[in-house]
């Protein structure tokens, strides 16, 4: 059976966005699926707005490029105004509820409010936000296994950055059980 799935991720610069849909490409690629990530930034690095968009698909990926996504995860109110439209009919939208002080109701559209820089704060440190929208992902997409996940995620780290690995691992952890209990 032919699965193709197409995601957006978009936020500010610094908020791990290009590592979110870099860390779903190589999982989906290590699982044996076909991947394409294709990056966007806007005019500012960290602070200006920021996007990708990842393409997993057990036959041949044609292009990057797509008009709506299956998934959109947003890490922001400016990147939810400008994507909100963008996703397909029995899509749905996973958003950092921290910052975006509405809820997001479309008809047909399942959409999961997570406070991922309010749990990363009790984690002790914002920057893991990133791993927590990315956990929520993951509760809710089964196709990539966590122990790809946190493979691919040590990878990236590298030694260089190691030490973070145990607490980026909380994130996703964090963000897995907020939507377990989330959808029980």
């Amino acid at each position: 059976m032919e699965i193709t799935k197409k995601i957006t991720v978009a936020g500010f610069g610094g908020q791990g966005v290009m590592m979110i849909g870099q860390m779903i490409a190589h999982a989906a690629n290590e699982e044996g699926l076909n991947t394409l990530w294709y990056p966007s930034y806007g005019p500012e690095t960290r602070g200006g707005t920021a996007n990708c968009t990842v393409t997993v698909s057990t036959s041949l990926i044609n292009s990057p490029v797509f008009s709506k996504a299956d998934t959109l995860i947003i890490m922001n109110k400016p990147s939810l105004e400008k994507f909100i439209e963008k996703v397909v009919d029995g899509g749905e939208i996973i958003y950092n509820s921290s910052l975006i002080d509405e809820v997001v109701r479309l008809d047909n559209i399942r959409s999961y409010p997570v406070p991922a820089n309010d749990l990363a704060m009790e984690l002790g440190n914002i920057r893991v936000s990133n791993m927590i929208i990315l956990g929520a992902y993951l509760a809710l997409n089964k196709e990539l296994s966590l122990k790809v996940i946190h493979q691919v995620l040590e990878k990236i780290l590298g030694e260089k950055k190691r030490n973070l690995l145990a607490i980026n691992i909380k994130a996703l952890d964090a963000g897995i059980n907020y939507i377990n209990e989330m959808v029980k």
